[in-house]
């Protein structure tokens, strides 16, 4: 344990949010997240784990892939973490910090199996949260460990009425009045959640602990849009990630190097003077923010088990390229994608019957957007197997149930049937799939 004064560590994070903000240059009206990625050290290459929520959130408070956690669904689907000691709250705990929860986890069904010793505030609307989260900083022990989970941006969004005219749809989608309109719900939810954002840091100021405070401001995934949330391209997987405070994090700083969620775990234990856990899969990012180097991953990787319903897909993606590999069906599963008039645009469209790759492979300096996929093309098929071949080693190495074939429900799991339309239909049971 170092002798140097443990800071402080406010863990705030949102549902569904990607890198839509002002701080990520969108027309958004978020000026807290951006006024806190001026003070901080933006990262503009960060990654989750996976694009669906409880297995994201796993990997990044377990420091592991979410098929090493035991993650492999979502945990009010009756998905369960492996061991729940090995959450970041049990280790901070144990390295002297009060752990505290307010607002959503989706790591499991009862929080204080996680390591939380108080439980600040249940799940509520921004400003609510942000009150009782103000109550607790007013009068903190120090050093705490508190998590603030907003649920914005998820679904449903507030019908916000007209859109504005500089409201841009995201790339993946058609720009269209349906998608449009759904845009502006999520602009109006997105500012809910700044509104929020905005209120916590200023109790975290009143209380005179900012500066002994880590600030760690992410989400769990891209959002709840069609060809987003669930899918393992970077409109899935990118996420923001803006960190103010001891450590270095500061001075308005930009950092370019390809990161993800397992990598913050090591970097809280760096930054609290706690040994890293055995099971930890990630690099710390110090080295990054101190100088000592310009990259600590030449690739990260992802993964889809189950979400609504089955649909496994891993993927590996290095500075250049992106490669996805499915495993089943080969076809659109709609229950893993939120209901939503820009998911009827696509409908309507004869989305159904389009047939899904069982392999991709983007190009990402020439097609960013990774709409290309250049899996057939002749001139890319060295590349293509040595991103399969690094995919599958890493599978075995971190013993990826999907190594040995496909992945049963648990028996107190359930899911929906992957001919389905929509996440509201009927649920299954394992016995009901036997």
């Amino acid at each position: 344990m170092s002798a140097r004064p443990q800071p402080n560590i406010l863990y705030i994070h949102s549902h569904d949010t990607g890198r839509y903000t002002a701080a990520y240059g969108h027309a958004l009206a978020t000026p807290a997240i951006a006024r806190l990625a001026g003070a901080g050290v933006v990262f503009r290459q960060a990654f989750s784990a996976a694009p669906t929520c409880s297995p994201s959130r796993a990997a990044l408070l377990t420091g592991q892939a979410p098929h090493s956690a035991g993650m492999l669904g979502l945990a009010h689907r009756g998905f369960a973490l492996h061991d729940p000691r090995q959450h970041l709250a049990h280790t901070l705990r144990a390295a002297g910090y009060v752990t505290a929860l307010a607002g959503v986890q989706h790591e499991a069904l009862e929080p204080h199996t996680l390591g939380y010793q108080q439980i600040v505030s249940p799940v509520a609307p921004a400003m609510a949260l942000a009150e009782r989260v103000a109550a607790f900083l007013a009068a903190a022990p120090q050093p705490f460990f508190l998590s603030v989970g907003f649920v914005e941006t998820h679904r449903p969004f507030p019908d916000a009425g007209p859109p504005p005219h500089a409201l841009r749809v995201p790339a993946p989608l058609p720009d269209t009045p349906e998608t449009r309109r759904d845009m502006a719900g999520y602009a109006a939810m997105v500012q809910q959640l700044d509104a929020g954002i905005d209120a916590v840091l200023a109790a975290l100021d009143a209380s005179g602990a900012r500066g002994q405070t880590l600030v760690l401001l992410t989400t769990d995934h891209g959002l709840a849009m069609p060809l987003m949330k669930c899918n393992l391209t970077s409109h899935g997987i990118g996420v923001s990630l803006i960190m103010h405070g001891p450590g270095g994090f500061a001075g308005g700083q930009i950092c370019d190097a390809l990161v993800s969620h397992i990598d913050i775990f090591p970097t809280l234990c760096d930054v609290a003077g706690c040994a890293h856990p055995a099971w930890l899969q990630g690099r710390s990012l110090l080295p990054l923010v101190d100088g000592r180097t310009h990259e600590i991953n030449d690739a990260i990787f992802a993964e889809v088990t189950y979400h609504a319903a089955y649909e496994p897909q891993r993927a590996v993606r290095t500075r250049r390229y992106t490669y996805i590999r499915r495993f089943e069906p080969l076809s659109p599963v709609l229950p893993n994608v939120d209901d939503s008039p820009s998911k009827d645009v696509l409908l309507h469209s004869g989305w159904r019957e389009r047939p899904a790759a069982a392999e991709q492979l983007y190009d990402l300096l020439f097609d960013p957007n990774e709409m290309q996929n250049l899996i057939d093309d002749p001139r890319f098929a060295g590349v293509a197997a040595a991103l399969r071949a690094r995919l599958a080693d890493w599978m075995a190495a971190t013993g990826d149930p999907l190594c040995a074939g496909p992945v049963p429900l648990p028996p107190a799991a359930t899911t929906n049937d992957p001919t389905d339309d929509s996440p509201d239909g009927r649920l299954l049971r394992a016995a009901d799939l036997v």
